[in-house]
């Protein structure tokens, strides 16, 4: 098993069964699965445990990281930041999202910084690389943030529900960090 990471206010630590019903309860808000490429609303009930599980099994294989996004002080549970690893090619993908309570406080840009680290300086990776919708300008400001590189949109990528979304693509070399 992996272990936790801290940063200035968070510790980001390994998911846990007990973290369902807070994921549930923060991803099923209808603004935060709008514009979040895998998340179902409404989120549904029981469907968090089958998600941790596959999370601390992927970990297992160490093809994937995911990190419940907690505050140091008060162990208030925010989010999740997770790493998708494409061993094949020494690189990974990152993905994040933060409950709407949270927002505007830059907790996502801190804890997807201290993953990027992570990935960089423990797993030894050459490349984290992520996307959002070209309509969720808060999302791709996080990776500006934390120095991806804008690397292009790829138009129509995906399909969220009817709606075909345009994915904007963020990059970070182990030698740009």
């Amino acid at each position: 098993m992996f272990h936790a990471l801290v940063s200035s206010r968070l510790t980001l630590r390994p998911l846990e069964l007990a973290d369902g019903e807070f994921i549930e309860q923060l991803a099923g808000d209808k603004d935060v699965a709008d514009t979040t490429l895998n998340m179902p609303h409404p989120y549904p009930a029981g469907a968090a445990a089958t998600f941790i599980q596959a999370r601390q099994d992927a970990a297992a294989r160490g093809d994937g990281f995911s990190f419940a996004v907690t505050l140091t002080e008060s162990g208030a549970f925010l989010g999740v930041v997770g790493l998708h690893v494409i061993k094949t090619h020494n690189m990974a993908e990152m993905g994040y999202w933060i409950g709407k309570p949270y927002w505007s406080n830059g907790y996502c840009s801190e804890a997807a910084g201290r993953v990027v680290q992570f990935a960089f300086d423990e797993l030894d990776l050459n490349r984290v690389y992520a996307a959002a919708m070209t309509r969720n300008p808060a999302s791709y400001r996080v990776m500006e943030k934390i120095g991806m590189k804008f690397e292009g949109v790829l138009r129509n990528h995906i399909r969220k529900g009817d709606t075909y979304e345009d994915l904007r693509y963020y990059g970070l070399l182990r030698t740009d960090h």
